[in-house]
């Protein structure tokens, strides 16, 4: 068994790790004291990059807790838990979604580390810790406002004076999106009305790019199979009639991020839910477009048996990308992309370059 881990490894980067623009793979932890992971976060705080996640026994049971790693020096720190929905000594609830950012105004901010807490995504709440040390060290956990769910998958984006404008959703009466502000780090809160509330798309956990002219432009999640959309032209207080873009959607959740040239990179898992493969969650891939309409085909992450999921990407100070994926509920996945160097290709009629029928 020692030797089948690395082999599986090796196999499923193969065609990932072909490709120019991929500088690192890795998991980040081997060993963990838990046996199943979800819903990885990354941010780069300081001189070090901050990866969070659940974990526990299984997703939705009341051990499953927040846990945090550190890269620095090229290497990752052993996982330790800094949050639990601990209610009382008889009362315990699961954890959920944690989602990192690391804010620029005002100058010294700390680090945030948002996550949910509830029985189930139908009743669950937002909490958030800090950390003024690049992630050593968190305060203690504070429940957000009434109501409030705060970033629910994916990273918030900072607006004109360190206002904070949170993708997210509720699932509690049908899946719908809406919108979170808060200018002061998590102490306030105000929100938008539901994005979908009269649409036919059932939508959960937008992410934001940015466009030019002050344009926002969210994907989401959705349950029909293909990955939706809603633009802002006022800084995210009013949102567009929810529509199907060209890409498929699996019911998983992907994650973006405008580059500093204005691109826009997207990773997601470009299958549908059929029987055909690869299956759902098997394939990961990489997509990049310059208008947010028009997709081109980047790098396959992962095309094998077993989930690779609900990924977080982030460009670092130094231009490089940084992507975190759930690698077969086991362990978590780190690679490192140079996006100058990817080779794309156009994705036509929603069909991925090279590949029967997707």
């Amino acid at each position: 068994m020692k030797l089948l881990a690395p082999l599986i490894l090796l196999l499923t980067c193969a065609c990932a790790q072909a490709d120019d623009s991929v500088l690192t793979s890795e998991l980040i932890y081997e060993k963990a004291p838990f046996p199943s992971c979800h819903a990885s976060t990354i941010a780069e705080s300081g001189k070090a990059l901050v990866a969070a996640w659940f974990g526990g026994t299984g997703e939705g049971n009341k051990d499953v807790g927040i846990w945090v790693a550190r890269r620095e020096n090229g290497k990752w720190s052993v996982p330790v838990e800094v949050a639990n929905g601990v209610q009382s000594p008889g009362k315990r609830h699961p954890c959920w979604n944690p989602v990192l950012f690391q804010p620029r105004q005002p100058a010294g901010s700390p680090l945030l580390l948002f996550f949910k807490v509830g029985p189930s995504p139908s009743s669950w709440w937002g909490e958030l810790v800090t950390s003024t040390d690049g992630g050593k060290t968190w305060t203690k956990r504070q429940r957000l406002g009434k109501g409030i769910i705060g970033p629910v998958k994916n990273k918030p984006i900072e607006l004109d004076k360190g206002l904070l404008l949170c993708p997210s959703s509720t699932e509690h009466a049908g899946w719908k999106v809406h919108f979170e502000f808060t200018g002061d780090l998590g102490k306030t809160w105000t929100g938008t009305g539901v994005v979908n509330k009269n649409t036919r798309f059932g939508a959960i956990q937008p992410t934001i790019f940015r466009h030019s002219g002050g344009r926002l432009q969210a994907l989401c999640r959705s349950q029909q199979g293909r990955l939706t959309q809603t633009w802002s032209s006022d800084q995210g207080k009013t949102w567009s009639e929810m529509t199907a873009t060209s890409l498929p959607n699996p019911n998983a959740g992907a994650d973006g991020v405008t580059l500093s040239d204005g691109r826009h990179l997207l990773v997601y898992n470009h299958t549908t839910r059929g029987s055909s493969r690869p299956r759902g969650r098997e394939m990961l891939n990489v997509a990049v477009s310059s208008d947010g309409k028009e997709w081109q085909a980047a790098l396959v992450l992962e095309n094998q048996r077993g989930e690779h999921s609900y990924p977080a990407v982030i460009q670092a100070a130094d231009g490089l990308v940084h992507i975190t994926y759930t690698y077969h509920r086991r362990r978590v996945k780190h690679v490192v992309l140079d996006p100058t160097k990817l080779k794309l290709t156009p994705i036509k009629q929603g069909k991925w370059p090279g590949l029967s029928g997707k």
